[in-house]
């Protein structure tokens, strides 16, 4: 994991999405760093547990972060990496909890997931959190990702780079999640860019989204 210190009060925790790491998180740390936020960039491993077994994965490194800070620790989060948010603060909720953005977040669950959760490729690439990003979820994850009640905004892609997985999910989609499926009963907002699923990590405008949300609570610079 890096950590970038500067002079704010707040800080920003960083999941990546499931099969990458920190490093593709990068270029929006930089953006959120010169933005005057501290910066945790975590390295989690998304492909070997369970997203029960992430949190506490996680848990020691975002605890000493947030607890170092004067001010309040958001979060912001790729792909699978806002449903382990999700399930994070849950258990461990800081008490100076900011704003939370989810970047193309399988909130309603996948598409993708459900047809190809049982073969041995999808298995073997996606492991245990894998299972758990169906649409279909069982008693268990669903008690692992009860309702938000903390301001959450979340940016959906509308293009895509996969034409064969893209092909088993509705329209609008990013090629691994619809656009429909990353909405979230209590979210505080929503919106479209025109990136797909691995990219809105490093699309400008889900940068420039993302800053607007941790300053504002809304997405106010993104709007058509």
């Amino acid at each position: 994991m890096s950590v970038a210190r500067t002079t704010p009060q707040d800080g920003v925790v960083l999941l990546h999405g499931i099969s990458r790491t920190s490093r593709s998180f990068r270029k929006m740390e930089i953006a959120i760093g010169r933005a005057g936020y501290t910066t945790l960039n975590i390295d989690y491993a998304s492909r070997r547990n369970s997203l029960q077994e992430l949190v506490e994965e996680i848990h020691p490194a975002i605890e000493l972060f947030a607890e170092a800070l004067d001010g309040s620790v958001h979060f912001v989060c790729h792909s699978m990496g806002g449903l382990l948010a999700r399930a994070y603060l849950a258990r461990h909720r800081p008490q100076n909890l900011g704003r939370v953005v989810m970047l193309g977040t399988p909130n309603g669950g996948s598409e993708i997931a459900d047809r190809l959760k049982n073969t041995f490729l999808y298995r073997a690439v996606f492991g245990p959190a894998g299972q758990q990003l169906g649409t279909h979820r069982d008693a268990a994850t669903m008690a692992l990702l009860p309702p938000v009640d903390y301001p959450v905004g979340i940016v959906a892609g509308d293009r895509s780079i996969y034409p064969v997985t893209g092909a088993l999910l509705p329209r609008p989609h990013d090629g691994r999640v619809s656009v429909a499926n990353t909405r979230l009963d209590g979210m505080a907002d929503h919106v479209v860019v025109h990136a797909s699923h691995p990219w809105l990590v490093r699309s400008d405008a889900a940068i420039s989204a993302t800053l607007s949300f941790l300053r504002d609570g809304r997405f106010t610079s993104t709007r058509p």
